[in-house]
């Protein structure tokens, strides 16, 4: 049942509604609303059930990073100092992508030889 249209709280749900949102209360309403889009893929009966339920594809592993970790890490070391440096000042002195600084900065992190600043800042411990 729509919310009342005096109510504020209520404009996003009577929008949705109005735009032809579908109640989904357990989950087979998003199978069925999902069948069509998932046509042709391999079937799975669930347990307890004689309904067969479309069997999602499993989703592909993270991207392999395009430069050696150690090489990497020794890059990122070697520009950092007690002082706090920007995330993306090491991006453009490493030469390496944002991705492959974030990651090995978390590395960094996680093994307690950076530290992190507000305003994304890092620096050496």
């Amino acid at each position: 049942m729509p919310g009342s249209p005096l109510d504020p709280r209520s404009r996003g749900a009577n929008d949705l509604l109005r735009n032809g949102a579908t109640l989904t209360e357990t989950a087979d309403d998003i199978i069925t609303q999902l069948g069509p889009l998932l046509h042709g893929a391999p079937l799975l009966r669930r347990r307890g059930s004689d309904r067969e339920l479309p069997l999602m594809p499993p989703s592909p592993g993270p991207a392999p990073m395009n430069v050696d970790d150690d090489i990497g890490l020794g890059l990122i070391l070697e520009k950092l100092s007690p002082t706090p440096v920007a995330v993306d000042e090491l991006v453009r002195q490493c030469q390496l992508s944002a991705a492959a600084v974030a990651t090995l900065l978390l590395e960094l992190e996680l093994a307690g030889r950076i530290e992190r600043h507000p305003g994304n800042l890092v620096s050496r411990r």
